[in-house]
């Protein structure tokens, strides 16, 4: 499996994330928008957006794992919040439980913010990519 990051040096030095991955030589996993369900489909520690991305982690881990890869194989991903102020507000926690999950390891990932989602206790959600050899 190959796998390069690209960060252009016209481009500004990326924090927390890679602008891009070039892949080549394996098998793609396209992952569907996990939130913050746990087992039941009940939303986890409603108004905790730290603990709602650790929950959304583990269930992006458990498609991962079972496809055969494992979290740093994950080249893209999208994290839609209800409250982008909410998210900056918890970076150095959020930085943390991403550490957990992926080491010193970051994807390409883009952050938008949305007007809600299908339940209403839930304040992130993310999908994206990952390149299994």
């Amino acid at each position: 499996m190959s796998r390069q990051l690209v960060n252009p040096p016209s481009l500004p030095p990326p924090r927390g994330f890679n602008h891009g991955i070039l892949c080549s030589d394996g098998r793609v996993l396209f992952l569907a928008g996990q939130d913050a369900s746990d087992g039941n489909g009940r939303i986890v520690a409603p108004g905790n957006v730290v603990k709602q991305y650790d929950q959304v982690l583990q269930n992006l881990q458990a498609v991962v794992q079972a496809a055969g890869g494992q979290m740093t194989d994950i080249v893209k991903l999208n994290i839609f919040v209800k409250d982008v102020q909410d998210y900056k507000n918890h970076l150095r926690e959020l930085g943390r439980v991403h550490k957990n999950y992926f080491g010193d390891y970051y994807p390409a990932m883009a952050l938008l913010q949305v007007t809600g989602f299908y339940q209403e206790e839930n304040l992130i959600e993310l999908e994206g990519f990952a390149y299994l050899d």
